[in-house]
């Protein structure tokens, strides 16, 4: 048996520990709430907002960042009961770690049931309620009971899921050489075979993979489009200015041509009167954009980011070295799946790597200095929120080919923000399986060590007093010695400790063949991105708070907060 630290009853110790871990999640989770309010309101229409869209929208954000905060602090409890040199903290016996992995584990059911609340009935309903109060004038009682009738069909949705959760076969389908798979089991055992929770799972699993097609769809976008938009910045107000001062006035000259046709009192043909209307939308549209140009080059607020633009420009690279980072980590770990994995049956699960990526490298390093890798865990984890956001912000809501909503800064109507509160919760949920395939080992394991037992050949040992070095018939005998290990595939059961998070990720082997299908699709969008992005010029300094086919309603006071 390998040695370990004297087992002491050590209770306050034990607590203390405990309690590092959980003030720092205490301490994000201050910093979360305070964000979601400053995010919604920043956003949020001024004409529009509504108290229980607003609380809805702070809430729900909440939660996602929550649920995104709750990985680092899973890696960190389980790296803390371990010592440096592979033993076991005195204060981390067997009923310890239980309660430290029971407690995470509780954390995540908390969390994802509230998810499930919120996707399934909270937003739901509350998106439904304000789509009714907008198109009818009728008594609160009848839209909260058109609410509740649309908020039915996603209820079914959820227990369907939920039923199919329950009963799912979870038996890993079996293949030759599969000593891979017994240690798999395992670990799916050890989550629990309760149906209960499977069923959790399970529609966790479901929304997370729809929350794949958005991270595709958004966040692959935003990684792209933010740094190059930081580095390449907005277009001269002035400029823009001028130019939409000659489109003004070239729009009045054709409509005084079209109208001075009809002096006579002669009608309109039908080609003129549509030409006509479409030249006074489009110089409303102009007259708007030059009190918004107006405005905004007598902000002060432009002034102050004219003169943060070098910052923004290192901001830029730096942002795209991190996208540069994150894809390459990505392709090197797909490639590995795809080349050393047991295939799709699997769900292309490996444990350990065999091409070594840069991300992987780089966290083992940044172990030996606490907290760099907590630190740089959680920068990733943020970075690939603030770019979903970001892809959001740029692309809008859509449906298929159809734009529902727009994100403004003060303009954004309530059911928008809700769409949005909605998407990141899905992005979200799929941000700690694209965490495991950038560092599988780090997720699984966090920077845990054991004890390999290696017999050494004294003679080979400089300093064998160091070894007590005994001879054997006048010739030197074997020394018997422990090295420190990373904990690994190969590590025994009782030696390592796997973060709740990885069960979590491999409960269904199919839904985990999606997901690294999934990863093969976001490299491809992210390099599609930015090829586009590269190609497009400077963005307006307005961009897109005032277009003609905007499918919100108008808003002509100016915001503060451009460029």
């Amino acid at each position: 048996m390998l040695p370990r630290m004297p087992e002491v009853k050590m209770a306050a110790a034990a607590s203390s520990e405990l309690l590092t871990g959980w003030c720092l999640f205490g301490l994000s989770l201050l910093a979360i709430l305070a964000f979601s309010w400053v995010y919604v309101r920043k956003y949020q229409s001024r004409r529009e907002s509504e108290v229980i869209s607003t609380i809805t929208a702070i809430f729900a954000l909440a939660i996602a960042l929550i649920t995104s905060a709750l990985l680092p602090v899973d890696i960190f409890l389980v790296s803390y009961m371990k010592n440096q040199n592979g033993t076991f903290k005195e204060w981390a016996d067997t009923n310890v770690t239980r309660q430290i992995e029971d407690t995470v584990l509780y954390g995540y059911y908390t969390l994802y049931s509230i998810i499930l609340f919120s996707v399934f009935l909270w937003i739901p309903f509350v998106y439904f309620y304000y789509e009714e109060k907008d198109e009818d004038d009728t008594s609160t009682c009848s839209h909260v009971q058109t609410a509740l009738k649309y908020t039915l069909g996603f209820l079914m949705v959820c227990a369907v899921l939920l039923l199919i959760g329950a009963f799912v076969p979870l038996d890993v389908p079996q293949k030759r050489n599969s000593t891979e798979w017994e240690k798999v089991k395992f670990l799916f055992e050890e989550l629990g075979s309760s149906h209960g929770l499977a069923a959790l799972s399970f529609s966790i699993s479901s929304l997370t993979l729809i929350g794949m097609l958005a991270a595709v769809t958004y966040t692959a976008y935003g990684m792209s489009a933010l740094p190059l938009n930081l580095i390449k910045g907005t277009r001269s107000p002035t400029y823009e200015r001028l130019e939409n001062t000659e489109d003004i006035e070239d729009a009045e000259q054709h409509i005084l041509r079209i109208k001075s046709k009809c002096k006579d009192g002669r009608p309109l043909p039908t080609r003129d009167r549509r030409n006509l209307q479409q030249l006074e939308e489009r110089l409303r549209t102009l007259r708007r954009r030059e009190r918004h140009l107006e405005f905004i080059e007598k902000s002060c607020w432009t002034k102050f980011c004219g003169a943060m633009r070098p910052l923004k420009v290192i901001w830029g690279v730096f942002f795209i070295l991190v996208a540069l980072l994150f894809t390459i980590s990505l392709f090197l770990s797909n490639l590995d799946k795809a080349l050393h994995s047991a295939g799709i049956n699997s769900g292309f699960i490996i444990l350990g790597t065999n091409l070594t990526n840069p991300l992987n490298m780089l966290l083992p390093v940044l172990q030996t200095v606490f907290p760099l890798d907590y630190i740089l865990i959680t920068t990733i984890i943020m970075y690939f929120i603030f770019t979903s956001m970001a892809g959001i912000r740029n692309m809008g809501i859509w449906f298929f080919w159809i734009r529902l909503y727009k994100i403004r800064r003060g303009k954004t109507r309530p059911q928008a923000l809700l769409f949005l509160c909605m998407i990141l919760l899905l992005i979200v949920l799929h941000t700690s399986y694209m965490i495991y395939s950038l560092a599988p080992q780090y997720v699984m394991y966090g920077s845990q060590k054991y004890l390999v037992q290696e017999t050494l050949f004294e003679a080979w040992c400089v300093a064998g007093a160091k070894h007590n070095m005994t001879l054997v018939d006048g010739q030197p005998g074997n020394v018997t010695t422990y090295v420190p290990k990373v904990c690994d595939a190969d590590a025994p059961e009782d030696q390592c400790t796997v973060t709740r998070t990885y069960l979590f990720l491999h409960k269904f082997w199919f839904f985990s063949a999606a997901y690294y299908f999934g990863n093969w699709a976001f490299i491809a969008v992210f390099l599609i991105g930015l090829i586009v992005s590269c190609c497009k010029g400077k963005k307006s300094v307005i961009e897109g708070e005032v277009d003609e086919d905007d499918s919100d309603i108008s808003d002509d006071e100016p915001c503060v907060y451009y460029g």
